[in-house]
């Protein structure tokens, strides 16, 4: 009863939860989606009314330069009129007749400009604060003038031009920025100055405050009241260093210069204001921001307002966010009145629905944990077809498939149980010791014949790395790694290890590498064999064919020297029973003394070698010191030399003079080989690990009987030969580690092939012993 509540209430405050998680995101997004779309329509509507104040600037403006153009027209009249009372030379013309000519024109002011050799400068006034003032510096004012004194038609944009005469717009008066002044400029061609009559009174200030857009901006307000400001900026001159934080500037304060054109600048941040003027007139586009101006959350949009007669200016409004705020708290207490209302029923109802569900789950659940404890047997009973009735179905089903399962998994397990036991007494049984490294070089696992051979317990190695291979054999191991890891397979090498005690045992290793499902190398695995016993054997057979050797050559060497000294014998015993000295049989006994220390010479070369001392050497170059050396003996004979020899160096560890011996030994018999002549050829090159060497001659030939008999001690084909000197080549080639074949045809000629190790392989030079050494050793 306690399962079932505690399921049924679980039940509930599922499905409450996700009601709950369901109607808080939609809360979340309708919210979301709310402020957005206000804050969009808000957006939208500041463009609006931006584009509406840009609308009734451009209004404003026609009319401000229709009076302009008026007032232009009234100037132009009155400059006219006093042109012909003074006369065309400003010399005539006094001051005092200025002002009095202003009180009869009904103007403020008039000066006479006159034009210098780089400047024009009021020279007469009826202000005589004016007199002297230069106009270099008034930009398209000053282009104005120019044109009037050169009687052209005055092409400036800003004013009004008739005909000689040029008016500028309305701007401030130097003497009370509180006025408004109007200029006019008429150049008589028959005068040698310009006459600048200038308008300064109430009516034109009240006039542009009248047409002036701050009356809009004021109107445009009232009716919008979360807009906070409206602002025209000049994007020439806002935000350079002398404008002050309200927006005012102490020398851009005319009309056409001033930062703000309109409005005013009380919510602004200069630099961020400046940026996003700049982004707006770069992009053409309004550009919005959010952010906070006076402890105020605002809404900033910067809209910028192309006019063909106008210069481009941004218009600026800011809007309270608390119009968008009010609405989104309004809708968000709204959406919660609803969400609570629906929450609580469906508390309720998933409260009374989780009571239907958890019945049958309490069934499953029951039969679940019977068969966590391993009890498969009652099946469930199904009493319906829906969801839960399958899903007992499939319960049942799946509870008899694990019955079965564990049935299996428990006889598997018996099963590979004893074959691990049968494989550890397998490996421990074996006599071969075995133990494996992970690939930093630790020992992971051991068997017992590892420990007899080295001297190591499993306690004492595995996870540690103990010094098993010696420094002489230590490159040649890791080479034997690293091309393992690369996918080679290497055959057993027999080298030394180091025991426990600082000994070395002779042993054969073989090493595989181990690899994870992906194929990454795990671990290595080595295999070593003791081969002390089998050495010892070796060696004690390699000494029982020596010793018989031994008895084939000293059985050779008796009976080739039996038949000198039995001539030498018949012919002392002839000069003894004639008691004569006969020179012929002097002669031909001195030749079977010779014949005899030939034979012991070559005997005792083939018994007592010198000591050898390896060197690395270039088999091109031995090859060529053989051929100079023979190059005189094979011109006697009519014979030439072909060789064809590797561009690359062919390195051996070798000792220099046993080689050249050989070579010398074979190319003699090549000679012997071709008494009509001919060409021997000899060629050498080189593979990764070996280098070949070839030497053909164009001779009789060896029968094919003969051939196994090459090599043998006093066999020769000669008549002078003794049949050592292919034996002692045989036995060099052999302590050089390399081999030598002897290939023939009666009537083609033969063939001798050399192969020997390489020096940059290395490992054929780790563990060699020289037999002729310890030939020598054992002698």
């Amino acid at each position: 009863m306690n399962n079932s509540l505690s399921i049924k209430t679980k039940l509930s405050a599922i499905i409450f939860g996700a009601v709950l998680l369901i109607l808080a995101l939609n809360l979340t997004f309708n919210l979301y989606a709310a402020q957005n779309n206000l804050r969009n329509e808000n957006v939208n509507n500041m463009q609006i009314t931006a584009m509406q104040m840009a609308v009734s600037v451009e209004q404003s403006n026609y009319s401000s330069n229709y009076v302009e153009y008026q007032i232009a027209h009234n100037l132009r009249m009155a400059a006219i009129f006093a042109s012909k009372e003074l006369g065309p030379d400003y010399k005539n013309i006094t001051n005092a007749q200025l002002k009095a000519l202003t009180s009869k024109l009904g103007v403020s002011n008039i000066s006479i400009l006159v034009k210098t050799d780089n400047d024009i400068v009021v020279t007469k006034a009826s202000n005589p604060i004016d007199i002297g003032m230069s106009t270099q510096g008034w930009g398209y004012w000053y282009l104005a003038l120019l044109e009037l004194f050169d009687n052209q038609e005055v092409t400036v944009g800003q004013g009004q031009a008739l005909d000689h005469f040029w008016s500028g717009p309305f701007e401030y008066s130097t003497y009370n920025p509180d006025f408004i002044e109007k200029w006019g400029y008429y150049h008589d061609e028959a005068s040698n100055y310009i006459i600048n009559p200038v308008i300064l009174n109430t009516a034109a200030s009240e006039y542009v405050k009248i047409t002036n857009p701050d009356q809009i901006v004021e109107r445009t307000k009232e009716v919008n009241p979360g807009i906070l400001e409206l602002t025209g900026f000049n994007p020439t001159t806002f935000g350079l260093a002398s404008m002050a934080g309200d927006g005012s500037d102490a020398f851009k304060k005319k009309l056409g210069n001033r930062p703000i054109k309109f409005g005013t600048y009380t919510y602004g941040n200069v630099e961020q204001d400046k940026a996003a003027i700049l982004l707006a007139q770069q992009k053409q586009k309004p550009v919005t921001l959010e952010t906070r101006v006076h402890g105020k959350r605002v809404l900033k949009s910067f809209i910028p307002i192309q006019n063909p007669k106008m210069e481009p200016y941004v218009i600026g409004v800011v809007l309270d966010y608390s119009v968008i705020s009010s609405v989104v708290h309004e809708q968000l207490a709204n959406y919660l009145t609803t969400s609570l209302l629906l929450l609580a029923l469906f508390l309720l109802c998933s409260y009374i629905l989780s009571g239907f569900v958890t019945r049958p789950i309490q069934a499953i659940l029951a039969k679940v944990n019977d068969v966590a404890r391993g009890k498969f047997e009652p099946p469930l009973k199904v009493t319906s077809r829906d969801e839960l009735g399958q899903l007992a179905l499939r319960i049942n089903a799946m509870t008899s498939h694990l019955m079965q399962r564990t049935n299996r998994l428990k006889q598997t397990l018996e099963e590979n149980r004893a074959v691990k036991e049968h494989l550890e007494s397998v490996i421990n049984g074996t006599s071969d010791a075995i133990h494996t490294l992970d690939m930093e070089g630790r020992i992971t696992s051991t068997n017992r014949a590892f420990e007899e051979l080295y001297g190591w317990s499993a306690t004492e190695v595995i996870g540690n790395m103990p010094y098993l291979v010696p420094a002489t054999a230590l490159k040649q191991e890791e080479e034997r790694l690293d091309a393992l890891r690369n996918g080679a397979v290497l055959p057993p090498i027999e080298t030394v290890r180091l025991k426990r005690d600082g000994s070395l045992v002779e042993v054969s290793v073989s090493t595989s590498i181990i690899r994870d499902e992906e194929g990454y190398p795990h671990s290595f695995i080595h295999v070593s064999r003791d081969m002390t016993e089998r050495n010892r054997m070796e060696e004690l057979l390699r000494r029982s064919e020596k010793l018989t050797t031994v008895g084939q050559l000293a059985a050779g060497v008796a009976h080739e020297i039996r038949n000198p000294l039995t001539t030498l014998k018949g012919f002392l015993q002839l000069q003894q029973e004639k008691e004569l000295l006969v020179p012929l049989h002097v002669e031909l006994m001195l030749s079977e003394l010779e014949r005899i220390n030939l034979i012991v010479s070559e005997f005792l070369i083939l018994a007592k070698p010198q000591a050898v001392h390896f060197q690395e050497k270039d088999l091109r170059y031995i090859l060529g010191d053989v051929v100079s050396l023979l190059d005189s003996l094979a011109h006697l004979h009519d014979i030439q030399f072909s060789t064809k020899f590797s561009e690359q160096p062919a390195t051996v560890h070798c000792e220099e003079n046993q080689l050249k011996q050989v070579f010398i030994n074979i190319v003699k018999n090549a000679i012997e080989a071709m008494p009509e002549g001919g060409v021997i050829s000899m060629e050498l090159w080189n593979s990764v690990d070996c280098v070949f060497i070839v030497i053909k001659d164009q001779g009789e030939g060896i029968p094919e009987d003969v051939l196994p008999k090459l090599g043998e001690p006093f066999f020769t084909n000669k008549e002078s030969g003794t049949g050592l000197g292919l034996m002692i080549s045989q036995r060099i080639i052999q302590a050089h580690k390399g081999h030598l074949e002897i290939q023939s045809e009666v009537g083609r000629g033969t063939t001798v092939m050399i192969k020997l190790p390489a020096a940059g392989g290395g490992t054929p030079w780790l563990n060699i012993k020289d037999e002729r050494s310890e030939e020598q050793r054992e002698n």
